[in-house]
């Protein structure tokens, strides 16, 4: 009776349910975020880079981006982008953004990559490339360089134009006008002072009968100091060497120097002409430059020019 019953009882549970309860799924894991490889030296990229601008390191995300105008320099024609690469010059995304004009100068603050696009102002998502805010300067004639500070100011020069604009809030203002200026082209935040890397007056062929000197501006007070008294060059890029010092590109005759706090200018490299908007990775000695002219970005170690 006893074995009976048993028998009874557990088939009662199986048809009431007894069964093991079903084990629930795991939730599928999240996509991992891609990481950027390491910057490296001694590369060459000519995939998707045409006629490129300026190139850019960007710390926070340890991704380099290039602008590419792919064509004329003033040209409305719709062929600028923005190519991605890895610290290896591995192309990321040749399409990070396209659409654009000729867009020329890049910096990254608080998560947004901005460019100078002829008299447009343009902020970048630095994650996914889509455009978050487009400013039209109208008074503008060839916005060129890009610079921002830790509070969200964009500043902006305007090499023919002969002034730096600052954007602030989506509004734009003269913050250097050309009594103080000498067709500015590169722009660097050296602490509480915007250091402006002048080209010279261009004639038509853009040469200059006196080239480009350097010169820093307090932002509080607008104070001009000048960073030694000789002309360097036809100054397109300027980045900090991060001894004190600064490294600058004369585009047309294709160096790139080192110019002490001072004013004390070294050669560093000479290249062929077109070396437009300078990157650099301080932490490493690793110089970046776009070969405009001939259609390449490349990374290049100058710790020995450096000691």
């Amino acid at each position: 009776m006893n074995r009976l019953a048993l028998c009874a009882l557990a088939s009662c549970l199986a048809a009431c349910g007894g069964s093991q309860p079903a084990t629930t799924a795991a939730p599928a894991a999240a996509p991992a975020i891609p990481v950027a490889a390491p910057v490296t030296a001694g590369w060459t990229v000519t995939d998707a880079i045409k006629t490129p601008e300026s190139v850019y390191f960007d710390p926070a995300s340890g991704y380099i981006f290039t602008s590419q105008i792919n064509g004329a320099p003033d040209g409305r024609d719709g062929n600028g982008a923005i190519v991605k690469l890895n610290g290896d010059g591995s192309v990321v995304s040749a399409t990070f953004v396209t659409g654009l004009n000729a867009p020329k100068g890049l910096r990254a603050c608080l998560g947004t990559l901005w460019t100078a696009d002829l008299n447009e102002v343009i902020g970048i998502d630095v994650r996914d490339g889509a455009i978050k805010s487009r400013l039209t300067i109208p008074d503008a004639k060839f916005l060129n360089d890009v610079e921002c500070t830790p509070d969200g100011a964009v500043y902006v020069s305007d090499m023919m134009g002969n002034r730096v604009y600052v954007v602030k809030d989506g509004v734009a203002s003269v913050f250097l006008d050309s009594d103080v200026l000498d067709y500015p082209n590169g722009l660097l935040v050296d602490g509480d002072r915007l250091v402006v890397a002048n080209w010279g007056k261009p004639e038509a062929d853009f040469t200059t009968k006196v080239p480009g000197r350097l010169a820093a501006f307090t932002f509080a007070s607008k104070t001009r100091t000048p960073i030694g008294e000789t002309s360097f060059g036809n100054i397109d890029g300027i980045e900090s060497d991060g001894r004190g010092g600064y490294l600058i590109s004369d585009y047309l005759l294709g160096k790139v120097m080192r110019v002490s706090a001072t004013g004390e200018s070294t050669l560093i490299r000479q290249f062929k002409p077109g070396a437009a908007d300078i990157g650099f990775v301080a932490s490493k000695a690793i110089l970046l430059v776009p070969h405009m002219n001939e259609n390449q970005v490349a990374a290049y170690d100058i710790n020995d020019t450096l000691k």
